[in-house]
């Protein structure tokens, strides 16, 4: 039986949790709580520098949402993000977390491409998970989180930003770009209709397509 990667998040004396992807075998995920690291060094005052490519979000109806990535905070994400794009695996996926408390959004789960929505917050790409490289950058409006699951070592490809300051996230969670462009279609997205009782939009909101663009043909907002 898969158990669903999480983000644990605590906030106001609760524990969030943010799905994410699922281990990619059975022996894994059976071990998620056995031994697993509950820490991971955090790399400080490093300055993120921007990739040479950029990912641009393009959703269906809410317009365009363009990252810039930090190879120097996060290499092995940042590398890992870059490869699925380039396989198309986002695409048809859709945005299936919003929070408009938290001030979240949360994609990159193949199974929202389908229509079981009780599956959703729980797929995973083919390849191996990701390790923490947490940072000291904080997470505030526009900032790209790797989601996990409750091993800091569990992100693999779901991903979130951050619409306002969190810093329950912060040293917890792989910060790995940030939004450059199209921040205020994040925050519109942010604000959809859920369905009653669960973070999931009323009206699936549909990411066409991302595609890794020159970082120069999209100046610094």
């Amino acid at each position: 039986m898969k158990k669903s990667r999480t983000l644990l998040i605590p906030f106001t004396l609760l524990l969030l949790f943010l799905t994410a992807c699922n281990d990619n075998n059975s022996s894994t995920t059976s071990n998620t709580n056995a031994g697993e690291p509950k820490t991971a060094s955090v790399k400080t005052g490093v300055k993120p520098e921007p990739d040479a490519e950029v990912a641009v979000i393009e959703t269906a109806d809410y317009g365009r949402i363009v990252i810039e990535l930090y190879p120097n905070i996060a290499p092995q994400m940042v590398e890992r993000f870059k490869k699925l794009i380039g396989e198309k695996f986002y695409d048809g996926t859709a945005i299936h977390r919003v929070d408009l408390q938290l001030g979240i959004i949360q994609g990159g789960d193949p199974n929202t491409k389908e229509n079981n929505v009780a599956a959703y917050g729980m797929g995973n790409s083919p390849y191996p998970n990701v390790p923490a490289e947490f940072s000291d950058i904080p997470y505030e409006r526009g900032t790209l989180g790797a989601a996990r699951t409750q091993d800091v070592n569990g992100a693999n490809c779901q991903w979130f930003i951050t619409l306002k300051k969190q810093p329950a996230f912060d040293k917890k969670y792989t910060v790995f770009g940030r939004v450059i462009d199209g921040i205020k279609n994040a925050e519109v997205i942010m604000g959809a209709p859920t369905v009653a009782g669960t973070p999931r939009p009323s009206d699936k909101v549909v990411i066409k397509s991302v595609t890794l663009q020159p970082r120069a043909s999209f100046p610094a907002q």
